[in-house]
């Protein structure tokens, strides 16, 4: 047995040949009695540990390992003709002529025509807007135990900021299909429905959020011009009023965000011209901004969430790849270290904390999505754990409440008006004995 294949568990090597015949993920999932999504994250780790990126080159390492057997095609034996071939009269030479030079015309005409349309394209590729993205499939939805479909946004969208407060989800800002939105929309969990706040001053995109005494700030953000922002605005749920605080040291976007007592954290982004690996830290008690020890890369849309006082700084994209490094910050040494990586490289990762527990929800910028990770900072260890949206799922909003994940609108090949309720906890009462 190959040492590839002793990587692989017997139900791994079932689906890789089941693979090799062409069989779809659903097929395949009938055939084995199991669900397409099972399928799916079976395929992940296949191509994880063979380290390939298709099902075409998994299917090519399984013949050349022989764990698959290709027959060879059969050529029937043709007997030579009897009857008398007439032969074929020749083109005239001007004939020929005028055949090829019409060829290279059309040719010609094509390659111009094509190169034309490309470069718009190309001009116009832009990583902190999906209004340009090139078509692609929509996303479906998996019915998966454990996520529950909740009330949808009035109007889908990407790159928002979102937070809680007790039960109720805010969503501010973002990228639509017409353009950037200074909306705030906010999800009552306990009642379920949606209700508008007073909009953002600025509109932004690719921004984040933090709760610090009861007020959200939203620092930053990509505008409607395509500039990036160094304005700092502070939401006061109980007026529905916003005001401006200190600006940012830098215009940024893009970046990560955490809240550690009455500080406000900022981990890389991009400032208008680069991807940063710059730290900020905002104290709202004497409203000023002063840099810390920067991260080990640099990179945005990664992201951020809090235990035990420390700040867990995962995925990120660097405008090449996605990545799957996890680094943790201590605010009080202003010290760095490493922490395991995720299986999967994930840009465009939101990130939240119920309990002691960090999830980390969406990705698949350039990779394909099979499944959300969460990570046990006592074992330093990463679990996997299904996703309702599977293929990509990025750049959308997180939140936690007491108990359940709010994972809200994002990208897909299309803007998502989703709103997905994960239960991370379990309630139990015990009746006090009599």
């Amino acid at each position: 047995m190959s040492e590839e294949q002793e990587q692989l568990s017997e139900r791994e090597i079932e689906i890789l040949r089941l693979v090799a015949t062409g069989a779809t993920n659903r097929q395949i999932a009938r055939e084995l009695f199991i669900s397409p999504n099972t399928v799916k994250v079976h395929l992940r780790n296949i191509f994880s540990k063979l380290g390939v990126e298709s099902r075409t080159e998994a299917t090519m390492v399984a013949v050349r390992q022989g764990w698959v057997t290709v027959s060879e095609p059969v050529v029937a034996e043709v007997s030579a003709p009897t009857a008398t071939v007439e032969p074929v009269a020749r083109i005239p030479l001007w004939k020929r002529i005028t055949f090829c030079v019409t060829a290279v015309l059309i040719l010609a005409i094509f390659l111009i025509d094509h190169v034309a349309s490309a470069r718009p394209a190309e001009q116009a590729s832009n990583p902190f807007t999906d209004r340009q993205a090139g078509p692609s499939s929509p996303v479906h939805r998996e019915e998966v135990s454990r996520w529950t479909a909740r009330r949808p946004l009035a109007v889908p969208r990407a790159r928002m900021a979102a937070v809680s407060i007790g039960d109720l989800v805010y969503v501010i800002g973002g990228d639509t299909a017409t353009g950037v939105t200074a909306a705030v929309d906010v999800y009552d969990s306990s009642a379920g429905n949606w209700v508008s706040r007073a909009s953002k001053p600025t509109g932004v995109a690719n921004a984040g959020a933090a709760v610090i005494r009861g007020k959200i700030y939203v620092p930053g953000g990509y505008m409607s011009d395509g500039q990036v922002t160094d304005r700092l605005e502070v939401y006061d749920p109980s007026t529905d009023a916003w005001e401006q605080k200190a600006s940012l040291p830098v215009p940024l976007c893009a970046y990560a965000i955490a809240a550690v007592g009455d500080k406000l954290y900022l981990f890389g982004g991009w400032d208008g011209s680069r991807y940063a690996r710059s730290v900020y830290v905002y104290d709202v008690i004497s409203d000023q901004w002063l840099p810390l020890s920067p991260m080990r890369s640099a990179r945005g849309f990664a992201g951020a969430g809090v235990i035990g006082g420390q700040v867990y700084v995962v995925g990120g994209y660097d405008g090449n790849r996605e990545l799957a490094m996890c680094e943790v910050y201590d605010p009080g040494a202003d010290a760095w270290a490493s922490c395991a990586p995720m299986s999967v490289g994930r840009g465009g990762v939101s990130v939240a904390v119920v309990g002691s527990t960090l999830y980390a929800v969406g990705g698949g910028w350039k990779s394909y999505l099979a499944f959300n990770e969460r990570y046990e900072p006592g074992t330093n260890t990463w679990y996997a754990f299904e996703t309702p949206i599977v293929g990509q799922w990025r750049n959308l909003g997180l939140a936690a409440t007491d108990l359940y994940l709010y994972a809200i609108g994002g990208w897909g090949g299309e803007y998502l008006a989703v709103n997905e309720e994960y239960q991370a906890l379990f309630r139990i009462f015990i009746p006090a004995s009599p």
